[in-house]
């Protein structure tokens, strides 16, 4: 008789069997009741099996992130590992390139470890087609919506990215700016990237205005080193810029760092907006703009459609979050051009 034996016959999880096992209070009565009958039925030994189940991988999570320096990725990985173990479930972080396929390392993760479920952090969405379901757990997207994928078992917690990049570009027109460098991923491997591009080029339509990429977008990876050779290249291709929206928090303090070493001022010179609202963010000086996730709510909610999908078997769900542009001191108005006075 082993765990898989006791949660088939009691008609439950074997992570549900495993959390009563270990006494965790995260159960229902009825559930705990009917696991520890058929526990007594064939007199198991409870806490020998637990033990046995906390060595074997399968009693884990794994979390798949796309980058090592995403200050977001970061919180949103602190949050969550408390929710899952706090349910009864080990968590395993692998780390992988920005331009690595999660789906290459979900597989491999799957045949070696055996995970109960997997959470994708950043992903491009090219990779992912119905050969997850071979995969046989659960999967959730967070910060990335799969909601067009229609894959059975892959759910998705994100913001509007389009919607969210847009209300930054329609920030800064309000402001007054007209000529607007962008910093961001390359679009062709990271879907957020393309989404938040393809927001700000709405945008830029929406109010006339021009952009062509080939002068005004800055390619970065989501790193404040990225940030800061991407805010060179600009100043470089396209002057008379008078303010920049970055795609990430990080890139914007790198930006930052670049256009002090050119002798220009934020924002009296230029403005500068970012995207995430990391912690770190309001204590720039000047304390910067940006886009705020709900990392409680991105990381809440993606445990939340994980667990139900390992323990219920429920169908995929797909979740927007709403998102909130926090103004902080690092835009304003451009400065009229001399003889404009």
């Amino acid at each position: 008789m082993t765990i898989k034996d006791i949660a088939r016959e009691a008609g439950y999880a074997v992570g549900t069997v495993s959390r009563v096992l270990n006494n965790n209070p995260n159960v229902s009565p009825a559930a705990r009741a009917k696991i520890l009958e058929v526990v007594k039925r064939h007199n198991f030994q409870p806490n020998a099996n637990a033990k046995h189940l906390k060595l074997q991988a399968s009693s884990g999570i794994a979390l798949v992130v796309k980058g090592t320096q995403n200050m977001l990725f970061a919180a949103l990985i602190e949050k969550m590992q408390a929710l899952i173990e706090n349910r009864g479930y080990v968590s395993m972080i692998y780390y992988i390139d920005e331009e690595d396929s999660e789906v290459t390392q979900a597989t491999l993760i799957c045949q070696e470890r055996k995970p109960h479920g997997i959470v994708f952090l950043g992903s491009n969405l090219d990779y992912f087609d119905a050969s997850l379901l071979e995969l046989g757990v659960p999967c959730v997207l967070v910060t990335n919506s799969a909601a067009a994928l229609d894959i059975q078992n892959l759910s998705s917690v994100s913001v509007d990215d389009t919607a969210a990049a847009a209300r930054m570009i329609d920030y800064l027109v309000g402001h007054g700016h007209q000529k607007i460098g962008v910093i961001g991923g390359r679009p062709e491997v990271s879907r957020p990237s393309l989404s938040r591009l393809t927001g700000c080029q709405q945008a830029f339509l929406r109010h006339g205005l021009p952009f062509d990429p080939a002068q005004q977008y800055g390619y970065a990876r989501f790193s404040m080193e990225s940030g800061y050779q991407a805010m060179n290249w600009l100043l470089a291709h396209y002057p008379g810029m008078t303010a920049v929206f970055a795609m990430s928090d990080l890139m914007a303090m790198g930006a930052m760092r670049a256009l002090q070493d050119h002798g220009l001022r934020v924002p009296q010179d230029i403005s500068l907006a970012g995207y995430d609202g990391i912690s770190l963010a309001s204590y720039c000086v000047p304390r910067l703009t940006t886009i705020r996730q709900n990392v409680e709510r991105l990381a809440t909610r993606g445990v939340e459609i994980l667990l139900h999908g390992i323990e219920e078997g429920t169908s995929a769900v797909h979740e927007i979050v709403p998102f909130e542009l926090l103004e902080g001191e690092s835009v304003q108005a451009p400065a009229p051009a001399p003889g404009n006075n």
